[in-house]
């Protein structure tokens, strides 16, 4: 009698924690929400990618002397296509960042390059861009939160466990993001 009373109170409780919480399904909504948002991430980087040689080809055309840089675009673009995960996501972003702002004070060096329609339409899609990138790396850790969250609470996170979700990685900012990167036109 008492194998049977715990039989009922075991099938009960199986019962009432998937009735009355999100289950499975859930967790598989979230990691899609997650996988789409990094999709989104990924959009804004390639449209980034996408613009950047036509703006370096512009600032070619009036700077020709500064090769260096040009090879550095190239070289970051390159490692950000190359990107597997999102930390190297993150620290190819960081670099392609830092020679664009490098490429654009260069810019600045020649006013007649500044004055070109095309070189000024080319930097005003690259800065909407940049914003669109800022809010699809939000939206992607704001996903991120949810679903970690969702794998982390009790009673989810036992059959978060067993059906294998595991926790996402945030998008964060390369080391040293915070800081400025240093322009030396004396080389």
């Amino acid at each position: 009698m008492a194998e049977i009373a715990v039989f009922y109170v075991a099938v009960f409780a199986v019962f009432y924690f998937t009735a009355n919480t999100p289950g499975y399904n859930n967790l598989v909504q979230l990691s899609e929400s997650v996988n789409s948002s990094w999709s989104q991430v990924e959009n804004q980087l390639q449209r980034r990618a996408d613009l950047i040689p036509n703006l370096v080809q512009t600032v070619k055309g009036y700077a020709a002397h500064e090769e260096e840089i040009f090879t550095q675009v190239a070289e970051a673009r390159a490692k950000l296509a190359g990107a597997a995960t999102v930390e190297e996501a993150a620290q190819a972003d960081q670099a392609l960042s830092s020679v664009l702002g490098r490429l654009l004070a260069i810019a600045e060096n020649y006013p007649q390059l500044k004055a070109d329609a095309n070189f000024r339409a080319l930097q005003d899609e690259l800065a909407g861009t940049e914003n669109r990138i800022a809010t699809a790396r939000m939206d992607y850790n704001n996903a991120v939160q949810a679903y970690n969250t969702k794998i982390k609470v009790f009673p989810t996170s036992i059959y978060a466990s067993i059906f294998g979700f595991g926790p996402k990685d945030y998008f964060k900012a390369a080391e040293n993001a915070d800081k400025a990167p240093t322009v030396d036109f004396s080389k």
